[in-house]
């Protein structure tokens, strides 16, 4: 999973620790309220261990609530490619596109996710949300 990654620690620009360090102070920040600054460090996470899904999921939730909702519409949907079987990355890469305004493009993913996971409040709300949205849009 999370090995250390290849950056040596003396590099500019980088933070010091590890992969594992990163990922986890990242983690923190995204839960102490400081999602641009996790999403940064979990950049940087990324780029050192590009194939591993917790950490990009970690990255996806810093972007979304970083308000960065086109970059963490390319997290959820790595990670949805990576793994099908991911309904919160469904669900999380729904709730991006809806916010960059792609209603058309997010009834999807919301529609996989709640198939997945029916009794998972959340995306039916969000599904239901974004199918009254389309629908008043088309009764206009």
């Amino acid at each position: 999973m999370m090995q250390g990654g290849n950056v040596p620690e003396d590099s500019p620009g980088v933070p010091s620790g590890g992969v594992y360090d990163w990922y986890q102070r990242g983690v923190k920040l995204l839960q102490e309220g400081s999602p641009a600054a996790a999403a940064s460090l979990l950049e940087r996470a990324v780029e050192a261990e590009p194939e591993s899904r917790s950490i990009r999921e970690a990255l996806a939730r810093a972007q979304f609530n970083s308000r960065q909702y086109v970059q963490a519409a390319d997290t959820f949907r790595w990670i949805v490619d990576a793994n099908p079987a991911e309904d919160y990355a469904y669900f999380g890469l729904g709730l991006s596109l809806w916010r960059t305004g792609d209603m058309e493009g997010a009834q999807e993913p919301l529609a996989i996710a709640v198939a997945m996971r029916p009794d998972e409040r959340n995306y039916v709300t969000a599904l239901r949300n974004v199918r009254a949205t389309l629908r008043a849009r088309r009764d206009m």
